[in-house]
């Protein structure tokens, strides 16, 4: 049975990933992942350069490499977990670093 909320501990560790991610790999002060929580939900969204963007969803399941995808669309504003066909898709793999690699793809 799906949990109703994230554990504290997860997302201490989640926000543990996405800083790392933002160090190692994006490196850039002025673009970097930034992370919100409500429910069992996990918003990823995007600092670039001042302006807040919106990447994607992750559903909590059971762990940390267990998150169910949904990518933000600009174009009908909301999250899509149906859509798998835009650029870096085939990166998502149930992890937060997957998604934010898939959302580095679509949304440079």
């Amino acid at each position: 049975m799906a949990t109703k909320t994230i554990p504290d501990e997860i997302k201490q560790q989640a926000d543990a990933i996405v800083a790392n991610f933002n160090k190692t790999v994006i490196q850039d002060p002025e673009n970097f992942y930034v992370t919100r929580y409500r429910g069992q939900h996990l918003y990823l969204d995007r600092y670039d350069y001042g302006l807040l963007g919106h990447v994607c969803r992750l559903k909590f399941n059971t762990g940390l490499a267990d998150w169910d995808f949904a990518i933000y669309k600009y174009s009908d504003e909301r999250y899509d977990a149906e859509d798998w066909f835009f650029p870096g898709g085939e990166m998502v793999d149930g992890t937060i670093e997957g998604a934010m690699r898939a959302g580095l793809e679509a949304y440079p």
